[in-house]
């Protein structure tokens, strides 16, 4: 947070955050938030991973947790109306700066809000890890003042980037929340609604004024949303996630137990049968698509195995297996087996490997 003391800053040589406390430090109520306002990205974590454990407890209070939350999205979306409004209360126009103050306000609420979904659903040996250590740091720099506002807000294009963004990872979450979306439809609707807010970044950059520019912008606006598209393996399923996985010799098809978990096995003890991979998947708000198992032996895909899904219940999830009887004629090396949706979404993955003996 900014240290800046506003009484020490002159017009000449006060900063934007300077200015912004100096603004929301003129009223008694604005001095008290100032001083509060590291309590807003704490408690708007502590909400989030309270939301994250109401949906786990299929408790429908976390969906109008999550709808307050796109409420906000909606004022901010509309706020040179609400300015007017306010100012016919007021008598006087709300200072830009204090308009500011709110968006990072409601910055700050989302990315901390949808901040524990992502880090419970990240498969972390995997890409996913990239967006969610990009969720990290985007929730830090809204809580900074001098880079949210010396760095961000002044540069036009990557304020509106940043907002798009964390639009994005808002509906990432709320759509499998409020409307039990799927996790491919969610990703689709966010990344079309990011890729129209990314326009007036595009357009700042490129200050589109002949017909031709404005297909560019067009373009470059399919373009982010395709991309987000594409890279959807690298995305946290924001309420599904393995809660068990196992690689076995043996499974009680009848009761869908495996035996032991091991990640190691000898040539001799696949042959006979193969293995089996079993899973549990956690989805609260039911699981409303179809779930593969992808094989791969030393980076290359040997098997796409479609899941009967079985069960549901928040104990044991939804259990499911697949067995691979044929793994080539010379299986040594390393192993994985990934739980992925039928849009593309990874759940969760296991490694293991076959040597020689199984030491």
């Amino acid at each position: 947070m900014s240290t800046s003391d506003p009484a020490l800053a002159t017009p000449a040589t006060a900063s934007r955050a300077d200015r912004l406390i100096e603004a929301i430090t003129n009223s008694r109520l604005g001095r008290i938030g100032y001083r509060l306002r590291w309590l807003l990205p704490v408690a708007s974590f502590a909400i989030g991973l309270g939301s994250y454990f109401l949906i786990q407890r299929q408790n429908a209070l976390a969906q109008w947790l999550a709808a307050l939350m796109l409420l906000g999205w909606v004022a901010l979306l509309f706020e040179g109306l609400l300015c007017r409004v306010l100012a016919r209360f007021v008598g006087e126009r709300v200072p830009q700066i204090l308009v500011r103050y709110a968006a990072q306000a409601l910055h700050q609420e989302t990315l901390f809000f949808v901040l524990p979904f992502f880090l419970a659903t990240t498969t972390w040996q995997s890409a996913q890890s990239l967006f969610t250590g990009l969720l990290i740091l985007a929730a830090v720099v809204s809580a900074i003042d001098p880079i949210y506002y010396e760095v961000i807000a002044p540069r036009r294009w990557l304020f509106l980037g940043y907002h798009a963004f964390t639009l994005f990872v808002a509906l990432l979450a709320a759509g499998p929340i409020i409307g039990s979306l799927t996790t491919g439809d969610s990703i689709a609707l966010a990344s079309a609604v990011m890729g129209v807010c990314a326009l007036p970044s595009f357009n700042d950059v490129l200050q589109a004024g002949r017909w031709w520019r404005w297909l560019v912008l067009a373009a470059l606006s399919f373009a982010l949303a395709g991309g987000a598209w594409m890279t959807r393996f690298w995305i946290p399923p924001a309420t599904l996630n393995a809660k068990q996985m196992a690689i076995t010799t043996q499974l009680d098809t009848a009761t869908r137990q495996p035996g032991a978990n091991r990640h190691h096995f000898s040539v001799a003890q696949i042959r006979a049968n193969g293995l089996y991979a079993f899973s549990a998947i956690k989805a609260p708000r039911g699981l409303h698509q179809g779930v593969l198992h992808i094989w791969s032996h030393d980076g290359q895909i040997v098997g796409r195995i479609p899941l009967e899904i079985q069960g549901g219940t928040r104990k044991n999830g939804f259990r499911t297996w697949s067995h691979k009887q044929s793994l080539g004629a010379d299986p040594r090396g390393h192993w994985r087996v990934a739980v992925v949706t039928d849009d593309g979404q990874l759940i969760g993955a296991e490694r293991f490997t076959v040597g020689q003996s199984s030491h």
